[in-house]
């Protein structure tokens, strides 16, 4: 019983590196950390475990280092970027499900549009920024397929 729910924590974890509303790397992270406590690490499970974490911390830094390096060699400058997360944390409240990427994306842009005075420059700066939170997006979700598989060699070798 306890696999199950801990493998269907896990996919709901993976998925939820694409999908903005569900804490998906921290959540299959969780799900191992869980399973370790309730069936016992041991040898494998410790160092399936520490493996676990390197990845989620791995994911996790993917997360804020891949869009701001992608972002930056587009011309983004950082307190761009920073509106973003901002307009994006109060879209997610105002507009539920879509308020998230519709207020990082107005964000970025505003930002970019008020530095620069040019909308062409603010939207290749705004499309970077866009490209570079998929392409962290795609890093995670590998990362947590890494964590989920991880997980798997563990508990079949115990």
């Amino acid at each position: 019983m306890v696999v199950a729910l801990v493998a269907l924590a896990m996919a709901v974890g993976v998925v939820g590196t694409v999908v903005p509303l569900v804490p998906g790397l921290a959540l299959v992270w969780a799900a191992a950390l869980a399973y370790g406590l309730s069936e016992g690490f041991g040898t494998i499970g410790t160092v399936a475990f520490s493996l676990v974490t390197v990845f989620a911390i791995a994911g996790a830094l993917a997360g804020w280092v891949v869009p701001a390096r992608i972002a930056g060699a587009a011309g983004a400058a950082r307190t761009s970027i920073l509106l973003g997360a901002v307009a994006a944390i109060v879209g997610f409240f105002v507009l539920p499900v879509v308020g998230l990427p519709v207020g990082g994306v107005a964000g970025v842009y505003a930002g970019e549009l008020q530095r620069t005075r040019d909308g062409a420059a603010a939207w290749r700066a705004t499309r970077a920024t866009i490209a570079g939170f998929g392409l962290a997006a795609l890093v995670q979700f590998a990362l947590a397929l890494a964590m989920a598989a991880t997980w798997v060699v563990w508990v079949l070798a115990t």
